[in-house]
């Protein structure tokens, strides 16, 4: 009997717990070929940096206006909701460890033509994030350096970052726990200066309050409702932590802990930073359109009167287009490898160099974001819109394909975890996604006809719709 057939189950998966990481992903069909150098710890904090402990910062006083003052009450919703999406991703990690994140599962789980179609719309989420990122960094740097040109800045974080990915897995280890530290340091010279600020006084009409948390003269349906949409895009990124499966070394699930850990630790950054930012706003209702986006480095300006907005503004910036951009390109070109590995894109992008890394997708994701800042800058609504629905449409089939690889194949009898969870986490993804701008809808489907096209050629040519060993 050969691994295959003695390591998996009645759904043709492996059995948990009894193999190695290497006959794991042996036994799924693929060879070795990413490097494993990637502990939980180091998932954990790669998520992290995905998600931007700080990424209140920059959109602090658009959320404010949007709910009122209830700031951190928006990212408790956010929470609530986003953790049925990490249970689902925890879900299938834990039966598919594999690299492609949804692309894997979903292919996995319900069928190979779902699993297309599921990468294919994250592959839209995953591939204009690094451009929303680089073009969000270049505004900023304008705002450092007047007078310069956007898309030099922006082409200058496309070369960092991509010289860091092609150096390997360690490399891209090492500047994310530098880059973490820095933001845990200055979250917490926030806390110390809001918290002094608060107990001396120095911002007029500024204390402590939990109304920014809860206040039940405000809280409405559809302020809860608007709060959801918002919430769950800022929590986007914790599912990036998937596409490192096939480099982990830990156990068999380290990415869905990793996963559910991270972002609990985010949502408490959230909270505990728009809860004293809320509490500095002293009282007011809501900022200017024009102060809006800076409205939290003025709070700072104003709590600490010592110049440290100005290194507050200098750390959002570098963490976005730097940090944040750089695990965006890993996460990427992942999803670019696993798909091209199973011949659903062109068979070069599955090519690994000699540190173990997916060297031409992440040439491919440094060459399409060099030419896309160029082309959307100024344009960060746009790219924000179409980025949230390649991620939700994405998430709307993980959900389901939890229900039918657990429920229908493996007849699980968790109907918690199997049924309920993925049903909610099915429905307020939808809600979010039904909800969502007009244009980011319309982009959406134009993807996904595009996707269609790329498929019914593949299907033309002869490339049958397969994956592992079979492909």
């Amino acid at each position: 009997m050969t691994l295959r057939e003695e390591s998996t189950t009645g759904a043709g998966q492996p059995a948990s717990g009894e193999l190695s990481n290497q006959e794991q992903l042996e036994s799924f069909g693929y060879k070795q070929e990413l490097k494993r150098s990637v502990s939980t710890a180091d998932l954990l904090i790669y998520g992290l940096i995905f998600m931007v402990p700080i990424a209140p910062w920059a959109i602090f006083g658009t959320v404010f206006n949007a709910s009122q003052g209830m700031v951190p009450l928006v990212y408790l919703v956010g929470l609530v909701a986003m953790i049925f999406t990490a249970l689902a991703y925890s879900q299938m990690a834990k039966s598919i460890p594999l690299a492609g994140s949804v692309f894997s599962y979903v292919g996995r789980g319900i069928h190979p033509i779902a699993g297309f179609f599921a990468g294919w719309a994250i592959l839209l989420d995953y591939l204009l994030v690094p451009t929303l990122l680089y073009v969000f960094a270049a505004e900023s740097m304008i705002g450092i350096f007047p007078g310069t040109a956007r898309w030099m800045w922006a082409l200058i974080f496309v070369a960092i970052n991509t010289v860091i990915n092609l150096l390997g897995v360690q490399s891209l280890k090492l500047m994310n726990r530098v880059f973490l530290a820095i933001e845990v340091v200055f979250i917490v010279i926030f806390v110390i200066i809001a918290v002094v600020a608060l107990n001396n006084g120095t911002v007029p009409g500024a204390e402590f309050t939990t109304a920014p948390v809860w206040d039940s003269s405000k809280v409405t349906a559809p302020l809860i409702a608007s709060a959801l949409s918002i919430a769950v895009l800022s929590f986007l990124g914790f599912d990036g932590i998937s596409t490192m499966a096939e480099e982990s070394t830990g156990k068999r699930n380290g990415a869905g802990k990793a996963m559910i850990i991270a972002l609990f630790i985010v949502a408490f950054c959230f909270v505990l930073q728009t809860w004293l930012a809320s509490a500095l706003a002293a009282g007011r209702s809501s900022f200017p359109d024009s102060e809006a986006g800076n409205a939290f480095f003025t709070i700072v300006q104003q709590a600490s009167s010592s110049g440290w907005s100005t290194a507050f503004f200098v750390v959002n910036v570098l963490a976005v287009g730097i940090a944040n951009a750089m695990a965006a390109q890993a996460a990427t070109s992942r999803l670019l490898y696993s798909m091209s590995r199973d011949r659903q894109l062109p068979r070069f992008l599955s090519v690994i160099n000699k540190r173990q890394v997916p060297q031409a997708a992440i040439l491919v994701v440094s060459g399409l974001s060099a030419i896309l800042v160029i082309g959307f800058v100024g344009q960060i609504d746009l790219i924000s819109s179409l980025v949230n629905f390649g991620a939700l449409f994405g998430f709307m089939l993980l959900h389901l394909s939890v229900i039918v690889h657990y429920v229908v194949r493996k007849k699980s009898r968790n109907l918690l975890l199997h049924l309920v969870v993925p049903v909610i986490g099915f429905l307020i993804i939808g809600y979010v996604l039904l909800n969502a701008a007009p244009q980011a809808k319309i982009g959406g489907v134009v993807w996904l006809i595009l996707g269609a096209g790329v498929f019914l050629y593949y299907r033309l040519t002869g490339r049958k719709t397969v994956v592992g060993e079979e492909a």
